[in-house]
C-alpha cells in the first residue's frame, strides 16, 4: 500500500518527536494531524490539524483514525489496548503488538533473549519479598526499574548492597519492577533500524551515547572502534527483532559495548533521541525514513553526510544559549517550542558537523 503525498498522516503524541516527524512529512508533501491530551503540544505548532484527546479514549482515537490516511505514534507510554480502536480505522505503524512488548521491560528482555540477544542478568520483581530473592539471584550492584512507563531515568533506583533494598522498593512505590545487574561497559550505543512493509531494512551508523543523570546528553558518530565492532554484532539481532514484530518504521535498540560484545539494554518502537543527529548528519534522517516506511515509499540512503557528527541535547536552561549556538558556523540548532525550561526537560538539541 502506498499513501501518496498530499495525504494526511495521523501522529499520536504531540512532543518533539512528533514535531520533527511532521516537519519531515511536510517536506515530502504530507499533512499531519496530531492527537494528544495536552492543550498546546509542540507538534501541533507545525501540523495542519490537532485533536485534543485522552490516551485512553477509544472513541476519540477511532474518530481520529477516520480522519487520517495512515497513523503512527511518537510516544510509547500509552496503553496498547486503546490503540486497537485506532488500528481498526486506519493502518497503524508500528503495530500495537510492538508497543505492547516494548512497554514491559521483562517481556522485552525475554523477547530479545528468545531471538538470541544478550541482556544483562535480570529478574522480575512484583513484591518486596521477591526483591530479596532477585537480589540473591542477580547480585549487587543492581538497578531496580519499574516494568512500565519509565524513561530518562524515571522509575529507577540503584541498589549498591542488599541494605538499599527497602529504600529502592519505596522509590518505585511498590510497582511491578525488574531487577537488572550492573554492566561493566566501555560505552553505550544505539542501533537505529528502519523497516518497510515489504521487509527492506536499513540502519544508520551507531552513535556513541553519553548519559548524564539518566538523560541522554550527547550522541557522537562515528562512535569509535569498540562501538563499530559491537554494532556489527548487534545488527543481525536488530533485523531479527524487526522481522519478528513485522515492524514498519524506525525502531531503536540500545546496547552496552562490553568487552567487544553488545549487551542489550532496551528498545523503543519509534524514532529516538539518539537519532536526532541524522537530520543534518545523514543523507536521509530517521524522521524522513519513518515517514517513507509508513507511507510505503522507497527508503532513503542512511550514509553519513559529514566525517563527524555530534548531537547534544539542550536540557532546561541550556536552551537559553541559543544566540551563542547560532554564532557557531558548524552548529544546527533545533528548539522544540516548549514553554517552561524545567530541570531535566528536553528543550531542544544542537548538531555540529565536522
Amino acid at each position: 500500500m502506498t499513501v501518496a503525498p498530499g495525504s494526511t498522516i495521523g501522529i499520536v503524541g504531540g512532543g518533539q518527536l512528533g514535531r520533527m516527524l511532521a516537519i519531515a512529512a511536510a517536506q515530502l508533501g504530507y499533512k499531519c494531524h496530531i492527537y494528544a491530551p495536552d492543550e498546546a503540544p509542540p507538534a501541533a505548532e507545525v501540523s495542519a490539524r490537532f485533536t485534543r484527546g485522552d490516551w485512553s479514549d477509544e472513541g476519540a482515537l477511532a474518530r481520529f483514525g477516520s480522519e487520517v490516511d495512515v497513523a503512527t505514534y511518537e510516544f510509547e507510554n500509552i496503553a496498547a489496548a486503546p490503540l486497537a480502536a485506532l488500528a481498526a480505522q486506519v493502518p497503524l505503524y508500528p503495530r500495537p503488538s510492538a508497543l505492547a512488548i516494548a512497554q514491559d521491560r521483562v517481556s522485552e528482555k525475554q523477547f530479545v533473549l528468545g531471538l538470541g540477544g544478550e541482556p544483562a542478568a535480570f529478574a522480575p520483581v512484583d513484591t518486596r519479598e521477591a526483591l530479596g530473592a532477585a537480589l540473591a539471584q542477580v547480585g549487587t550492584p543492581a538497578i531496580l526499574k519499574t516494568r512500565r512507563f519509565g524513561y530518562d531515568g524515571k522509575g529507577q533506583a540503584r541498589i549498591m548492597s542488599p541494605a538499599d533494598a527497602d529504600a529502592a522498593w519505596e522509590a518505585v512505590r511498590g510497582a511491578p519492577s525488574i531487577l537488572e545487574a550492573f554492566v561493566d561497559f566501555e560505552a553505550e550505543f544505539s542501533l537505529l533500524l528502519c523497516r518497510s512493509a515489504s521487509g527492506e531494512t536499513l540502519t544508520w551508523d551507531a552513535p556513541r551515547n553519553t548519559h548524564v543523570n539518566g538523560i541522554l546528553d550527547r550522541s557522537e558518530v562515528p562512535g569509535g572502534p569498540e562501538i563499530a565492532s559491537a554494532a556489527a554484532q548487534a545488527a543481525p539481532l536488530a533485523r531479527k527483532v524487526a522481522e519478528a514484530l513485522d515492524y514498519v518504521g524506525v525502531i531503536a535498540l540500545e546496547f552496552f559495548a562490553c568487552q567487544g560484545r553488545p549487551i542489550f539494554n532496551e528498545m523503543a518502537p519509534r524514532v529516538h533521541n539518539s537519532g536526532h543527529w541524522t537530520i543534518e548528519g545523514a543523507i536521509t534522517s530517521q524522521f524522513e525514513n519513518h515517514i517513507r516506511a509508513i507511507c510505503g515509499l522507497p527508503l532513503g540512503a542512511t550514509g553519513l553526510a559529514a566525517s563527524r557528527v555530534t548531537m547534544r541535547n539542550l536540557i532546561g536552561t541550556d536552551a537559553d544559549d541559543w544566540r551563542d549556538i547560532l554564532s557557531d558556523p558548524a552548529a544546527h540548532l533545533h528548539l522544540y517550542g516548549k514553554g517552561e525550561a524545567r530541570p531535566g526537560r528536553k528543550m531542544g538539541h544542537v548538531t555540529r558537523l565536522g
